[in-house]
Protein backbone atom coordinates (compact mmCIF):
# COMPACT_ATOMS: atom_id res chain seq x y z
CA UNK A 1 0.00 0.00 0.00
CA UNK A 2 2.86 2.37 1.16
CA UNK A 3 4.61 1.54 -2.33
CA UNK A 4 1.55 2.58 -4.58
CA UNK A 5 1.36 5.33 -2.32
CA UNK A 6 5.07 6.74 -3.11
CA UNK A 7 4.77 5.74 -6.72
CA UNK A 8 3.57 7.06 -9.80
CA UNK A 9 0.14 6.55 -8.95
CA UNK A 10 0.27 9.64 -6.41
CA UNK A 11 3.50 11.59 -7.22
CA UNK A 12 3.51 11.68 -10.77
CA UNK A 13 1.17 10.12 -12.50
CA UNK A 14 1.76 10.32 -16.48
CA UNK A 15 -1.00 12.61 -18.08
CA UNK A 16 -3.42 10.01 -19.55
CA UNK A 17 -5.71 7.09 -18.97
CA UNK A 18 -3.14 4.57 -17.14
CA UNK A 19 -2.41 7.53 -14.86
CA UNK A 20 -5.78 8.43 -13.94
CA UNK A 21 -6.38 4.42 -13.58
CA UNK A 22 -3.39 4.60 -11.39
CA UNK A 23 -5.09 7.41 -8.65
CA UNK A 24 -8.32 5.07 -9.13
CA UNK A 25 -6.69 2.18 -8.11
CA UNK A 26 -5.34 3.82 -4.87
CA UNK A 27 -8.56 6.10 -4.16
CA UNK A 28 -10.37 2.65 -4.49
CA UNK A 29 -8.09 0.67 -1.71
CA UNK A 30 -8.37 3.47 0.92
CA UNK A 31 -12.12 2.81 1.75
CA UNK A 32 -10.81 -0.37 2.86
CA UNK A 33 -7.68 0.40 4.90
CA UNK A 34 -10.00 2.76 6.50
CA UNK A 35 -12.43 0.37 7.19
CA UNK A 36 -9.60 -1.79 8.67
CA UNK A 37 -7.93 -0.21 10.37
CA UNK A 38 -9.08 3.14 11.35
CA UNK A 39 -11.42 3.42 13.99
CA UNK A 40 -13.76 6.09 14.33
CA UNK A 41 -13.45 6.18 17.94
CA UNK A 42 -9.95 6.40 18.68
CA UNK A 43 -7.09 8.35 17.02
CA UNK A 44 -4.38 5.88 15.09
CA UNK A 45 -1.19 8.10 15.31
CA UNK A 46 -0.84 8.06 11.53
CA UNK A 47 -0.37 11.46 9.63
CA UNK A 48 -1.60 12.27 6.54
CA UNK A 49 -0.10 15.48 4.57
CA UNK A 50 -0.54 17.71 1.75
CA UNK A 51 -0.04 20.79 0.01
CA UNK A 52 -2.62 23.68 -1.28
CA UNK A 53 -2.11 23.34 -4.68
CA UNK A 54 -2.74 27.19 -4.36
CA UNK A 55 -1.19 28.54 -1.56
CA UNK A 56 1.24 26.11 -0.69
CA UNK A 57 0.23 25.92 3.00
CA UNK A 58 0.68 22.29 4.38
CA UNK A 59 -2.24 20.37 5.63
CA UNK A 60 -1.89 17.45 8.11
CA UNK A 61 -4.42 15.46 9.68
CA UNK A 62 -4.61 11.89 11.38
CA UNK A 63 -7.87 10.91 9.31
CA UNK A 64 -7.70 9.37 6.10
CA UNK A 65 -10.36 11.16 4.78
CA UNK A 66 -7.68 14.11 3.74
CA UNK A 67 -6.09 11.39 2.27
CA UNK A 68 -9.02 10.47 0.21
CA UNK A 69 -10.21 13.93 -1.14
CA UNK A 70 -7.13 14.69 -2.07
CA UNK A 71 -6.21 11.89 -4.59
CA UNK A 72 -9.83 12.88 -5.60
CA UNK A 73 -9.11 15.96 -6.41
CA UNK A 74 -5.49 15.57 -8.21
CA UNK A 75 -7.97 12.72 -10.35
CA UNK A 76 -9.89 15.88 -11.45
CA UNK A 77 -7.04 18.04 -11.79
CA UNK A 78 -5.64 15.26 -14.40
CA UNK A 79 -8.39 15.47 -16.77
CA UNK A 80 -7.95 19.31 -17.14
CA UNK A 81 -4.75 18.46 -18.14
CA UNK A 82 -5.54 15.71 -20.47
CA UNK A 83 -8.12 17.81 -21.76
CA UNK A 84 -5.62 20.78 -22.55
CA UNK A 85 -3.49 18.04 -24.63
CA UNK A 86 -6.31 17.17 -26.63
CA UNK A 87 -5.45 18.09 -30.44
CA UNK A 88 -8.84 20.54 -30.75
CA UNK A 89 -7.92 20.95 -34.57
CA UNK A 90 -9.69 17.54 -35.21
CA UNK A 91 -13.06 16.27 -34.27
CA UNK A 92 -11.59 13.26 -32.37
CA UNK A 93 -9.15 15.42 -30.17
CA UNK A 94 -12.29 17.65 -29.70
CA UNK A 95 -14.72 15.15 -28.22
CA UNK A 96 -12.02 13.65 -26.04
CA UNK A 97 -11.23 17.47 -24.89
CA UNK A 98 -15.08 17.74 -23.99
CA UNK A 99 -15.53 14.50 -22.19
CA UNK A 100 -12.18 15.70 -20.07
CA UNK A 101 -13.50 18.65 -19.08
CA UNK A 102 -16.88 17.40 -18.26
CA UNK A 103 -15.07 14.39 -15.42
CA UNK A 104 -13.24 17.05 -14.37
CA UNK A 105 -15.83 19.09 -13.39
CA UNK A 106 -18.04 15.72 -12.28
CA UNK A 107 -14.96 14.47 -10.05
CA UNK A 108 -14.67 18.69 -8.58
CA UNK A 109 -18.26 17.94 -7.84
CA UNK A 110 -18.30 14.70 -6.30
CA UNK A 111 -15.60 15.90 -3.96
CA UNK A 112 -17.75 19.27 -3.21
CA UNK A 113 -20.63 16.98 -2.42
CA UNK A 114 -19.22 14.42 -0.19
CA UNK A 115 -17.02 16.32 1.82
CA UNK A 116 -17.37 19.22 3.70
CA UNK A 117 -15.50 21.42 6.38
CA UNK A 118 -12.54 20.52 4.08
CA UNK A 119 -9.47 21.80 5.98
CA UNK A 120 -7.29 22.33 2.84
CA UNK A 121 -8.51 25.90 0.93
CA UNK A 122 -8.26 24.17 -2.56
CA UNK A 123 -10.81 21.91 -1.76
CA UNK A 124 -13.04 24.75 -0.03
CA UNK A 125 -17.12 24.58 -1.17
CA UNK A 126 -16.25 28.53 -3.15
CA UNK A 127 -12.78 26.79 -5.11
CA UNK A 128 -14.51 23.70 -5.93
CA UNK A 129 -17.33 26.15 -6.93
CA UNK A 130 -15.36 28.26 -9.35
CA UNK A 131 -12.93 25.31 -10.74
CA UNK A 132 -16.32 23.63 -11.42
CA UNK A 133 -17.68 26.30 -13.32
CA UNK A 134 -13.85 26.82 -14.88
CA UNK A 135 -13.94 23.23 -16.58
CA UNK A 136 -17.80 23.75 -17.59
CA UNK A 137 -16.60 26.69 -19.54
CA UNK A 138 -13.79 25.19 -21.27
CA UNK A 139 -16.12 21.89 -22.37
CA UNK A 140 -18.41 24.85 -23.70
CA UNK A 141 -15.60 26.26 -25.71
CA UNK A 142 -14.55 22.93 -27.00
CA UNK A 143 -18.66 22.52 -28.08
CA UNK A 144 -18.60 25.41 -29.63
CA UNK A 145 -14.69 24.53 -31.24
CA UNK A 146 -17.03 21.58 -32.92
CA UNK A 147 -19.40 23.07 -33.97
CA UNK A 148 -17.29 25.23 -36.30
CA UNK A 149 -14.50 23.05 -37.25
CA UNK A 150 -16.43 21.62 -40.20
CA UNK A 151 -17.26 25.34 -41.65
CA UNK A 152 -19.46 28.13 -40.96
CA UNK A 153 -22.13 28.25 -44.38
CA UNK A 154 -22.87 31.84 -45.47
CA UNK A 155 -26.43 31.51 -44.51
CA UNK A 156 -28.98 33.48 -42.44
CA UNK A 157 -30.14 30.63 -40.05
CA UNK A 158 -26.77 29.13 -39.11
CA UNK A 159 -24.88 32.67 -38.37
CA UNK A 160 -27.60 33.32 -36.40
CA UNK A 161 -27.28 30.30 -34.27
CA UNK A 162 -23.36 30.49 -34.23
CA UNK A 163 -23.97 34.07 -32.67
CA UNK A 164 -26.08 32.47 -29.64
CA UNK A 165 -23.51 29.41 -29.75
CA UNK A 166 -20.72 31.85 -29.18
CA UNK A 167 -22.78 34.33 -26.56
CA UNK A 168 -22.92 31.43 -24.33
CA UNK A 169 -19.55 30.36 -24.32
CA UNK A 170 -18.79 34.34 -23.64
CA UNK A 171 -21.32 34.11 -20.36
CA UNK A 172 -20.22 31.17 -19.03
CA UNK A 173 -16.72 32.57 -19.29
CA UNK A 174 -18.17 35.77 -17.51
CA UNK A 175 -19.63 33.71 -14.34
CA UNK A 176 -15.80 32.18 -13.96
CA UNK A 177 -14.96 35.55 -14.43
CA UNK A 178 -16.96 37.06 -11.77
CA UNK A 179 -15.95 33.87 -9.19
CA UNK A 180 -12.42 34.42 -9.46
CA UNK A 181 -12.66 38.53 -8.22
CA UNK A 182 -14.81 37.69 -5.34
CA UNK A 183 -13.42 37.63 -1.94
CA UNK A 184 -11.42 35.16 -0.77
CA UNK A 185 -10.93 33.30 -4.04
CA UNK A 186 -9.46 36.50 -5.44
CA UNK A 187 -6.42 36.24 -3.25
CA UNK A 188 -5.21 33.21 -4.18
CA UNK A 189 -6.20 32.19 -7.79
CA UNK A 190 -3.40 33.12 -10.41
CA UNK A 191 -3.82 36.43 -11.63
CA UNK A 192 -3.39 35.03 -15.10
CA UNK A 193 -6.48 32.82 -15.00
CA UNK A 194 -8.83 35.40 -14.02
CA UNK A 195 -7.71 37.71 -17.13
CA UNK A 196 -7.74 34.71 -19.62
CA UNK A 197 -11.28 34.63 -18.34
CA UNK A 198 -12.01 38.21 -19.25
CA UNK A 199 -10.07 37.86 -22.58
CA UNK A 200 -12.42 35.03 -23.94
CA UNK A 201 -15.82 36.56 -22.27
CA UNK A 202 -14.92 39.73 -24.58
CA UNK A 203 -13.21 37.67 -27.52
CA UNK A 204 -16.40 35.24 -27.44
CA UNK A 205 -19.00 38.10 -27.15
CA UNK A 206 -17.01 40.24 -30.10
CA UNK A 207 -17.65 36.93 -32.22
CA UNK A 208 -21.41 36.94 -31.32
CA UNK A 209 -21.78 40.56 -32.90
CA UNK A 210 -19.91 39.39 -35.51
CA UNK A 211 -22.01 36.56 -36.67
CA UNK A 212 -24.74 38.47 -35.82
CA UNK A 213 -23.63 42.07 -38.21
CA UNK A 214 -22.63 39.30 -41.17
CA UNK A 215 -26.41 37.96 -41.24
CA UNK A 216 -28.18 41.10 -41.73
CA UNK A 217 -25.41 42.75 -43.95
CA UNK A 218 -24.90 39.55 -46.15
CA UNK A 219 -28.22 38.22 -46.23
CA UNK A 220 -30.90 40.94 -47.71
CA UNK A 221 -34.40 39.77 -47.34
CA UNK A 222 -35.43 39.17 -50.67
CA UNK A 223 -38.93 38.12 -52.22
CA UNK A 224 -37.96 34.49 -52.00
CA UNK A 225 -37.20 34.80 -48.55
CA UNK A 226 -39.91 33.17 -45.78
CA UNK A 227 -40.22 36.91 -44.14
CA UNK A 228 -41.64 35.38 -40.94
CA UNK A 229 -39.54 32.87 -40.13
CA UNK A 230 -36.30 35.39 -40.42
CA UNK A 231 -38.36 37.74 -37.84
CA UNK A 232 -38.90 35.12 -35.61
CA UNK A 233 -35.30 34.03 -35.20
CA UNK A 234 -33.92 37.66 -35.48
CA UNK A 235 -36.39 38.34 -32.37
CA UNK A 236 -35.39 35.08 -30.57
CA UNK A 237 -31.55 36.60 -31.08
CA UNK A 238 -32.16 40.06 -29.00
CA UNK A 239 -32.64 40.05 -25.27
CA UNK A 240 -34.54 43.42 -25.74
CA UNK A 241 -35.67 44.88 -29.49
CA UNK A 242 -34.78 48.85 -29.26
CA UNK A 243 -37.43 51.07 -28.49
CA UNK A 244 -39.81 51.91 -31.45
CA UNK A 245 -38.42 49.44 -33.45
CA UNK A 246 -39.58 45.52 -34.36
CA UNK A 247 -37.42 42.86 -35.35
CA UNK A 248 -39.09 43.36 -39.17
CA UNK A 249 -37.24 46.71 -39.21
CA UNK A 250 -34.68 45.41 -38.51
CA UNK A 251 -34.52 43.20 -41.44
CA UNK A 252 -35.39 45.67 -43.55
CA UNK A 253 -33.05 48.22 -42.71
CA UNK A 254 -30.18 45.56 -42.30
CA UNK A 255 -27.47 47.60 -42.92
CA UNK A 256 -27.53 50.06 -40.06
CA UNK A 257 -27.71 47.43 -37.62
CA UNK A 258 -25.10 45.10 -38.92
CA UNK A 259 -22.79 48.52 -38.72
CA UNK A 260 -24.24 48.60 -35.08
CA UNK A 261 -23.00 45.21 -33.82
CA UNK A 262 -19.90 45.19 -35.83
CA UNK A 263 -18.77 48.29 -33.86
CA UNK A 264 -19.49 46.89 -30.94
CA UNK A 265 -17.97 43.64 -32.00
CA UNK A 266 -14.82 45.96 -32.77
CA UNK A 267 -14.78 47.60 -29.32
CA UNK A 268 -14.98 43.71 -27.71
CA UNK A 269 -12.05 42.61 -29.71
CA UNK A 270 -10.33 46.01 -28.82
CA UNK A 271 -11.39 45.32 -24.86
CA UNK A 272 -9.78 41.68 -25.18
CA UNK A 273 -6.41 43.08 -26.31
CA UNK A 274 -6.31 46.08 -23.86
CA UNK A 275 -7.11 43.19 -20.88
CA UNK A 276 -4.29 40.53 -22.62
CA UNK A 277 -1.89 43.50 -22.73
CA UNK A 278 -1.95 44.17 -18.89
CA UNK A 279 -1.05 40.72 -17.94
CA UNK A 280 2.98 40.37 -18.33
CA UNK A 281 2.08 36.38 -18.30
CA UNK A 282 -0.15 36.28 -20.96
CA UNK A 283 2.14 38.31 -22.96
CA UNK A 284 4.22 35.42 -23.25
CA UNK A 285 1.71 33.81 -25.55
CA UNK A 286 2.61 35.25 -28.88
CA UNK A 287 -0.06 32.82 -30.56
CA UNK A 288 -3.33 34.35 -28.58
CA UNK A 289 -2.34 37.69 -29.28
CA UNK A 290 -2.08 36.92 -32.94
CA UNK A 291 -5.51 35.42 -32.75
CA UNK A 292 -7.18 38.82 -31.01
CA UNK A 293 -5.39 41.31 -33.11
CA UNK A 294 -6.96 38.43 -36.54
CA UNK A 295 -9.94 38.40 -35.39
CA UNK A 296 -9.80 42.19 -34.61
CA UNK A 297 -8.95 42.91 -38.11
CA UNK A 298 -11.37 40.55 -39.38
CA UNK A 299 -14.19 42.44 -38.03
CA UNK A 300 -12.48 45.91 -38.93
CA UNK A 301 -12.61 44.52 -42.49
CA UNK A 302 -16.51 43.76 -41.85
CA UNK A 303 -17.14 47.37 -41.51
CA UNK A 304 -15.20 48.99 -44.02
CA UNK A 305 -17.09 46.91 -46.16
CA UNK A 306 -20.12 49.40 -46.73
CA UNK A 307 -18.33 52.83 -45.34
CA UNK A 308 -21.23 55.00 -46.40
CA UNK A 309 -21.37 56.92 -43.33
CA UNK A 310 -24.59 58.68 -43.97
CA UNK A 311 -26.02 55.39 -43.00
CA UNK A 312 -25.68 56.18 -39.44
CA UNK A 313 -27.85 58.82 -38.22
CA UNK A 314 -30.01 56.31 -37.25
CA UNK A 315 -27.38 54.38 -35.68
CA UNK A 316 -28.05 52.44 -32.32
CA UNK A 317 -25.71 50.52 -29.60
CA UNK A 318 -26.66 47.15 -30.83
CA UNK A 319 -28.77 45.05 -28.68
CA UNK A 320 -27.14 41.86 -26.23
CA UNK A 321 -27.83 38.48 -27.76
CA UNK A 322 -29.54 35.90 -25.88
CA UNK A 323 -26.80 32.93 -25.03
CA UNK A 324 -28.60 29.41 -26.54
CA UNK A 325 -26.59 26.29 -27.16
CA UNK A 326 -27.95 23.10 -29.00
CA UNK A 327 -25.61 20.84 -26.81
CA UNK A 328 -24.94 22.28 -23.18
CA UNK A 329 -21.96 20.90 -21.00
CA UNK A 330 -22.69 18.60 -18.31
CA UNK A 331 -20.76 17.72 -15.50
CA UNK A 332 -19.58 13.77 -15.41
CA UNK A 333 -18.93 11.01 -12.87
CA UNK A 334 -15.94 9.58 -14.13
CA UNK A 335 -16.22 5.41 -13.98
CA UNK A 336 -12.81 5.91 -12.61
CA UNK A 337 -13.34 6.91 -9.73
CA UNK A 338 -15.56 3.14 -8.86
CA UNK A 339 -12.29 0.89 -9.86
CA UNK A 340 -13.06 -2.87 -7.87
CA UNK A 341 -9.66 -3.78 -6.63
CA UNK A 342 -9.22 -6.54 -4.35
CA UNK A 343 -8.46 -6.16 -0.47
CA UNK A 344 -4.87 -6.23 0.33
CA UNK A 345 -6.00 -7.67 4.07
CA UNK A 346 -8.60 -9.76 2.55
CA UNK A 347 -6.85 -12.61 4.75
CA UNK A 348 -7.93 -10.72 7.80
CA UNK A 349 -11.55 -11.86 6.91
CA UNK A 350 -14.65 -10.47 5.71
CA UNK A 351 -14.75 -6.61 6.23
CA UNK A 352 -17.84 -6.13 7.05
CA UNK A 353 -17.25 -8.18 10.26
CA UNK A 354 -13.32 -7.42 10.50
CA UNK A 355 -13.17 -3.95 10.87
CA UNK A 356 -12.46 -0.85 13.04
CA UNK A 357 -15.81 -0.90 14.40
CA UNK A 358 -15.58 -3.26 16.21
CA UNK A 359 -13.21 -4.66 19.13
CA UNK A 360 -12.37 -8.34 20.43
CA UNK A 361 -10.62 -10.11 22.23
CA UNK A 362 -7.54 -12.22 22.03
CA UNK A 363 -8.19 -15.08 19.51
CA UNK A 364 -8.82 -18.04 22.27
CA UNK A 365 -7.55 -22.14 21.52
CA UNK A 366 -10.46 -23.97 22.53
CA UNK A 367 -10.52 -28.02 22.13
CA UNK A 368 -13.31 -30.16 21.53
CA UNK A 369 -14.70 -33.43 21.89
CA UNK A 370 -17.49 -35.08 21.21
CA UNK A 371 -19.35 -37.06 23.49
CA UNK A 372 -22.21 -39.55 21.63
CA UNK A 373 -20.75 -37.71 18.32
CA UNK A 374 -21.93 -34.42 19.47
CA UNK A 375 -20.10 -31.78 20.19
CA UNK A 376 -22.37 -29.45 22.49
CA UNK A 377 -23.53 -26.45 20.45
CA UNK A 378 -24.69 -25.39 17.21
CA UNK A 379 -23.42 -22.96 14.32
CA UNK A 380 -24.96 -20.48 12.52
CA UNK A 381 -24.25 -17.73 10.05
CA UNK A 382 -22.28 -16.94 6.81
CA UNK A 383 -18.45 -16.54 6.94
CA UNK A 384 -17.56 -16.40 9.72
CA UNK A 385 -19.91 -18.82 11.44
CA UNK A 386 -21.14 -18.76 15.43
CA UNK A 387 -21.49 -20.49 18.06
CA UNK A 388 -25.36 -20.77 19.27
CA UNK A 389 -27.13 -22.84 21.35
CA UNK A 390 -24.06 -23.87 23.48
CA UNK A 391 -24.84 -27.01 26.18
CA UNK A 392 -22.97 -25.47 29.13
CA UNK A 393 -22.56 -29.34 30.75
CA UNK A 394 -20.89 -29.79 27.56
CA UNK A 395 -16.68 -30.08 27.39
CA UNK A 396 -16.19 -26.90 24.95
CA UNK A 397 -18.08 -24.93 27.65
CA UNK A 398 -15.74 -25.91 30.27
CA UNK A 399 -12.85 -25.31 27.87
CA UNK A 400 -14.52 -22.04 27.79
CA UNK A 401 -16.51 -21.80 24.78
CA UNK A 402 -19.16 -18.84 25.11
CA UNK A 403 -22.60 -18.25 22.98
CA UNK A 404 -21.51 -15.86 19.94
CA UNK A 405 -18.10 -16.35 19.59
CA UNK A 406 -17.00 -16.84 16.14
CA UNK A 407 -15.07 -19.39 15.62
CA UNK A 408 -11.74 -18.48 13.04
CA UNK A 409 -10.23 -21.77 12.57
CA UNK A 410 -10.47 -25.33 12.99
CA UNK A 411 -7.25 -27.00 13.51
CA UNK A 412 -4.42 -25.40 11.72
CA UNK A 413 -7.02 -24.56 8.71
CA UNK A 414 -8.52 -20.81 8.77
CA UNK A 415 -12.11 -20.37 8.52
CA UNK A 416 -13.23 -17.04 8.42
CA UNK A 417 -14.14 -17.30 5.36
CA UNK A 418 -16.15 -20.18 5.43
CA UNK A 419 -19.63 -20.75 5.67
CA UNK A 420 -21.13 -22.91 7.82
CA UNK A 421 -21.54 -26.03 5.87
CA UNK A 422 -17.50 -25.86 4.90
CA UNK A 423 -16.80 -25.32 9.15
CA UNK A 424 -19.32 -28.65 9.97
CA UNK A 425 -17.38 -30.60 6.96
CA UNK A 426 -14.16 -29.99 9.26
CA UNK A 427 -16.00 -30.43 12.58
CA UNK A 428 -17.91 -34.16 11.50
CA UNK A 429 -14.92 -36.42 11.73
CA UNK A 430 -13.35 -35.57 14.97
CA UNK A 431 -12.68 -38.30 16.42
CA UNK A 432 -12.62 -39.26 20.70
CA UNK A 433 -9.02 -37.00 20.80
CA UNK A 434 -10.88 -33.72 19.63
CA UNK A 435 -9.46 -31.11 17.93
CA UNK A 436 -8.58 -27.41 19.10
CA UNK A 437 -10.49 -24.75 17.84
CA UNK A 438 -9.71 -21.18 17.80
CA UNK A 439 -12.22 -18.31 18.31
CA UNK A 440 -12.84 -14.68 19.27
CA UNK A 441 -15.55 -12.67 21.16
CA UNK A 442 -16.94 -9.10 20.43
CA UNK A 443 -16.03 -6.42 23.07
CA UNK A 444 -18.63 -4.08 24.38
CA UNK A 445 -17.35 -0.81 23.02
CA UNK A 446 -19.07 2.05 24.69
CA UNK A 447 -16.12 4.78 24.16
CA UNK A 448 -17.22 8.17 23.49
CA UNK A 449 -16.71 9.66 20.21
CA UNK A 450 -14.13 12.28 19.72
CA UNK A 451 -14.34 15.87 18.79
CA UNK A 452 -15.54 16.44 15.20
CA UNK A 453 -13.63 18.47 13.22
CA UNK A 454 -16.05 18.06 10.32
CA UNK A 455 -18.76 16.28 8.81
CA UNK A 456 -20.36 13.87 6.04
CA UNK A 457 -23.09 15.22 3.80
CA UNK A 458 -25.11 11.72 4.23
CA UNK A 459 -26.75 8.88 5.80
CA UNK A 460 -23.72 7.82 7.66
CA UNK A 461 -22.11 8.67 11.18
CA UNK A 462 -20.41 12.00 11.78
CA UNK A 463 -16.50 11.67 12.35
CA UNK A 464 -13.41 13.57 12.34
CA UNK A 465 -13.53 15.09 8.91
CA UNK A 466 -14.58 14.48 5.52
CA UNK A 467 -15.98 11.05 5.22
CA UNK A 468 -16.29 9.67 1.94
CA UNK A 469 -18.93 7.39 1.05
CA UNK A 470 -18.66 3.96 2.16
CA UNK A 471 -17.23 1.21 -0.13
CA UNK A 472 -19.92 -0.95 -1.38
CA UNK A 473 -18.47 -4.05 0.28
CA UNK A 474 -18.85 -2.13 3.90
CA UNK A 475 -22.26 -2.13 3.55
CA UNK A 476 -23.04 -5.54 2.82
CA UNK A 477 -24.06 -7.03 6.02
CA UNK A 478 -25.10 -10.57 6.57
CA UNK A 479 -28.23 -11.68 8.50
CA UNK A 480 -25.77 -12.33 11.32
CA UNK A 481 -22.97 -10.29 13.34
CA UNK A 482 -19.81 -11.06 11.95
CA UNK A 483 -16.58 -11.36 14.23
CA UNK A 484 -13.06 -10.00 13.65
CA UNK A 485 -9.71 -11.05 15.30
CA UNK A 486 -8.32 -8.04 16.91
CA UNK A 487 -5.95 -6.66 14.22
CA UNK A 488 -2.99 -5.28 14.89
CA UNK A 489 -1.94 -1.55 14.95
CA UNK A 490 -1.63 -0.51 11.35
CA UNK A 491 1.82 0.32 10.31
CA UNK A 492 1.85 1.01 6.90
CA UNK A 493 0.88 4.45 7.10
CA UNK A 494 4.12 7.27 7.86
CA UNK A 495 4.26 10.35 7.59
CA UNK A 496 4.93 11.82 4.28
CA UNK A 497 5.57 15.21 2.84
CA UNK A 498 6.26 14.46 -0.65
CA UNK A 499 4.64 15.68 -3.49
CA UNK A 500 2.31 14.86 -6.08
CA UNK A 501 1.35 17.01 -8.99
CA UNK A 502 -1.86 18.24 -10.12
CA UNK A 503 -2.44 20.82 -12.75
CA UNK A 504 -5.51 23.02 -13.45
CA UNK A 505 -5.63 25.01 -16.88
CA UNK A 506 -7.54 26.48 -19.53
CA UNK A 507 -7.64 24.55 -22.62
CA UNK A 508 -6.14 25.94 -25.62
CA UNK A 509 -5.35 25.17 -29.38
CA UNK A 510 -2.98 26.35 -31.42
CA UNK A 511 -4.46 28.52 -34.75
CA UNK A 512 -3.51 31.58 -35.66
CA UNK A 513 -3.87 34.13 -38.82
CA UNK A 514 -6.96 35.82 -39.72
CA UNK A 515 -10.03 33.49 -40.89
CA UNK A 516 -12.98 34.50 -42.95
CA UNK A 517 -15.83 34.57 -41.43
CA UNK A 518 -16.60 30.97 -43.14
CA UNK A 519 -13.83 28.78 -41.74
CA UNK A 520 -13.47 28.17 -38.09
CA UNK A 521 -13.51 30.88 -35.59
CA UNK A 522 -10.10 31.25 -33.91
CA UNK A 523 -9.25 29.56 -31.22
CA UNK A 524 -7.03 30.11 -28.48
CA UNK A 525 -3.32 28.75 -28.57
CA UNK A 526 -1.97 25.39 -27.35
CA UNK A 527 -1.29 24.78 -24.06
CA UNK A 528 1.60 23.53 -24.88
CA UNK A 529 3.19 26.80 -24.96
CA UNK A 530 2.22 27.34 -22.06
CA UNK A 531 1.07 24.66 -20.05
CA UNK A 532 4.42 24.16 -17.64
CA UNK A 533 5.17 27.31 -16.35
CA UNK A 534 1.82 29.12 -16.55
CA UNK A 535 -0.96 26.31 -15.66
CA UNK A 536 0.76 24.44 -13.27
CA UNK A 537 -0.38 24.02 -9.65
CA UNK A 538 0.73 21.71 -7.12
CA UNK A 539 -1.19 19.50 -4.51
CA UNK A 540 0.83 17.17 -2.46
Amino acid sequence: MEEMRQTSACRTPSRNEEGLELLAKYFSHLPLIENRFFSPSRQTGIFFTWYDSFTGVPVCQQNLSLEKASVLFNMAALYSQIGTRCDRQTMGGLEEAISSFQKAAGTLHYLKETFTHTPSYDMSPAMLTMLIRMMIAQAQECIFERTALPGIRNDFFTLLKMAQEAAKVSEIYDHVHQYMIQTPIKDNVPLFWSTMAQVKTNHYRAVAHYFVSSALLDHQLGARDDEDQQEKSLSQVYDHIPEGRSALDILRKERNESKAHIRRAILCHEEALRVYSLCLHLNKLEALQDILRASLQRSVEKSSEDNNEDEFTDYMEAPDIISKTEHKAEMDIAVTTKVKVIDFFQRLGPLSVFSAKQQWTEPRTIHVSPEDRDLGFTLKGEPPVQVVSLDPLCAAAAEGLKEGDYIIAVGDTACKWMGVGDVMRLLKDVDEQGIDIQVVSMMDSNSAMPTKSATFCGNLPKTYSMICLAHDETEKHPKTNKVSKKSSFLSWGIKNKLKSVSTLSLPTADQSGSLPWNKPCPSFPSSSSYNNDSLQKLKT
